[in-house]
């Protein structure tokens, strides 16, 4: 089958950073799906897999973490799907990934893909909603009923990327007030777009812009960008017994202290570990993949696509992933069509 992946980690302008591969199609077992990938899309997590490192692969890594597509046969132990079933799935970070003609995937995370949405639309959703569900609702531990969240407000770093274009839907489902921060006209545009109340600029502090919008403090902070650079601000501005959420690893220590006097939570959102520790509640990503469809075909969760590239190669790959390192992606870059 065809595939895009790499046998060495390269800076994304090296014509060998991704190249073509051959590869075997897969068997499923277990409780394995065999998908015919028919759309993907790009996240940062591909970019930081394939950043450059003193390190080579003696089998091509194929990368990409989230798919659309067709189940063309099933596992023995699958008893979710059959084939033919149209599917949406982030996979597992530990697996290869889904940048190839056919991709197996365990079917506890996989979801039925929405049916008002084609593939490529389907493609640019499971990573972030998966992310944005978890880091809301689980780890912020925010009411998915509207009456709890009556005069509460979520502030969300890096509203118009991938994860914030959803997060700040599925807040405003909530019922909460987002308040979201942007830099750029368009990324402003955008992140209103979506739904924010409010936008802050992440550049300067947050208090004084947030005190200007009549709001002195913030029940819950979700950080998509930059969690070491954010962090005084993000002290600054959570509530006493608030709660924040990062999905952004650091390389630099946290000061903890800062969030002490205010008995404030912190959380890491991970969406793989579900996957990559086989937890016993692995088949949650499969239900909330299906709630997500849900809220798409009834109009309440809109699709996140900003750019579409035809056909998956490597050319149009190593593009994608170009404009995701420069940093000023708005909402999802989808890839659709083996040629």
């Amino acid at each position: 089958m065809k595939a895009v992946g790499l046998f060495r980690y390269l800076p994304i302008e090296h014509p060998e950073s991704l190249i073509h591969v051959d590869a075997l199609k897969p068997v499923p077992t277990g409780k394995d799906l065999l998908i015919k990938v028919k759309a993907i899309s790009v996240n940062p997590v591909d970019t930081k897999v394939r950043a450059p490192k003193e390190k080579t692969e003696d089998a091509p890594r194929v990368l990409g973490w989230d798919v659309a597509g067709i189940v063309e046969q099933v596992g023995p132990d699958c008893t979710l799907f059959e084939p033919g079933d149209e599917v949406y799935y982030a996979g597992s970070i530990t697996r290869p990934g889904g940048n190839s003609e056919y991709h197996l995937v365990d079917e506890r995370i996989a979801g039925r893909k929405p049916k008002t949405l084609n593939f490529a639309d389907a493609a640019a959703l499971p990573l972030t909603a998966i992310t944005a569900w978890e880091g809301l609702y689980e780890r912020l531990g925010v009411s998915r009923n509207k009456e709890d969240n009556v005069g509460k407000n979520v502030l969300i770093i890096g509203a118009a990327g991938g994860v914030g274009s959803i997060a700040t839907q599925l807040a405003k489902l909530a019922g909460l007030t987002v308040i979201g921060t942007a830099s750029r006209p368009e990324s402003v545009q955008w992140a209103q777009q979506m739904g924010a109340d409010h936008i802050i600029n992440h550049y300067d502090a947050f208090l004084p812009q947030l005190t200007a919008l009549g709001l002195t403090e913030v029940d819950y902070i979700f950080c998509l960008n930059s969690t070491a650079e954010h962090w005084k601000n993000m002290a600054d501005a959570i509530a006493p017994q608030g709660k924040i959420c990062s999905i952004v690893e650091t390389s630099q220590t946290l000061n903890m202290n800062l969030l002490k006097n205010k008995s404030v939570t912190f959380a890491w959102e991970f969406m793989f570990t579900r996957a990559m520790f086989q937890t016993s509640d692995m088949i949650e990503q499969h239900n909330l993949l299906n709630e997500v469809a849900e809220l798409v075909d009834n109009g309440l969760l809109s699709a996140t696509v900003t750019q579409r590239l035809t056909p998956i190669d490597a050319a149009n790959l190593r593009k994608a992933h170009g404009m995701l390192e420069e940093g000023h992606t708005i909402g999802k870059i989808v890839l659709e069509h083996f040629e």
